[in-house]
């Protein structure tokens, strides 16, 4: 009893081969859940496309390819203590991440602010984070911007273009959330320059077609109007069924936003009686209604990257 992730192994590799071909100078993301698929299960795919790979904190260090050189995404406020023979490259985006590694010998990338305003240096600061990483003896080997997800790749390339005018043509600039064809384009106009795109759920997910998550039906059990169920014994709305599955907030399901529930049977959207609860979601079928058995198993809407599975299933 899970909750499960299928994949369709041909046509998920036939994606991810093709989006690593394409894309001169990709850097794969595997961070966070490992985009609902585990870092585990990412990592030996990095080793045969890229030299690189981007993880979110230092403390993602785990699972890497050997021969794949981690970069980590997120400034962090302690020198970390990678497992030996790794030597990631870390990020600094203020003076005081250059200080929280005067202890630390290595290499990094100085993170530039973009207009998400969450982390990186400010054009006036730039300069002076080079100095002091410098003089800590850290060893700078290119930049990073993290554009935001919101507005079109004519804004982001603005920005690209802006921050190109402030730093020196040294090392790659890393950058995220550019669609490959504008990447390409930015390297046509700039050969002078070198480039990185880390690239995570473009690369991993795709259009989703190849993808389906859901769960296993535990226990099916009849009820009356007015009958209670539930942690909070809630009153259930008429004559019909409870159906437990196995997904619940241990996972990461949760309602949508609007509310609704995640849930799928037979095209039509099941009923919650309560939000998800641990591993188990009790849903509400109608009498009327066409009810999953158990052992069926019913859709789960929810983004891969928050959600945690328990089952990787390759057909």
């Amino acid at each position: 009893m899970a909750l499960r992730l299928t994949v369709q192994r041909a046509e998920w590799r036939a994606h991810v081969d093709g989006v690593a071909a394409s894309v001169d100078g990709l850097i794969p993301v595997v961070k966070g859940n490992g985009y609902g698929f585990g870092r585990s299960t990412l990592h030996p795919l990095v080793k045969g496309f890229a030299d690189y790979v981007c993880v979110g904190t230092i403390h993602e260090l785990d699972h890497l390819a050997e021969r794949v050189t981690p970069l980590v995404l997120t400034p962090t406020s302690t020198p970390p203590s990678p497992p030996t023979g790794i030597a990631p490259i870390l990020t600094v985006g203020s003076a005081r991440d250059v200080a929280a590694l005067a202890r630390w010998r290595g290499r990094v990338v100085v993170k530039l602010q973009s207009s998400m305003r969450r982390y990186g240096a400010a054009p006036d600061d730039v300069d002076g984070i080079v100095v002091a990483a410098a003089a800590t003896g850290l060893d700078i080997v290119g930049y990073a911007l993290h554009l935001p997800l919101a507005g079109s790749d004519f804004d982001r390339l603005a920005e690209v273009e802006a921050w190109l005018a402030r730093i020196e043509a040294t090392g790659p600039l890393w950058l995220s959330h550019l669609q490959p064809q504008s990447y390409a384009e930015l390297r046509g106009r700039h050969p002078e320059r070198q480039f990185r795109l880390r690239l995570g759920t473009a690369l991993w997910h795709g259009d989703k077609s190849f993808l389906q998550l859901s769960a296993d039906v535990a226990a099916v059990r009849p009820v009356d109007v007015g009958d209670r169920a539930g942690y909070q014994l809630t009153e259930v709305p008429s004559a019909g069924n409870l159906v437990m599955v196995d997904a619940g907030s241990a996972h990461g399901v949760a309602p949508l936003p609007d509310g609704a529930s995640p849930f799928h049977f037979a095209r039509r959207r099941l009923q919650l009686l309560e939000p998800p609860h641990m591993h188990t979601s009790i849903l509400f079928v109608p009498a009327a209604a066409e009810c999953p058995v158990v052992g069926d198993r019913v859709d789960v809407q929810r983004p891969l990257i928050t959600t945690l599975v328990d089952e990787i299933e390759w057909t």
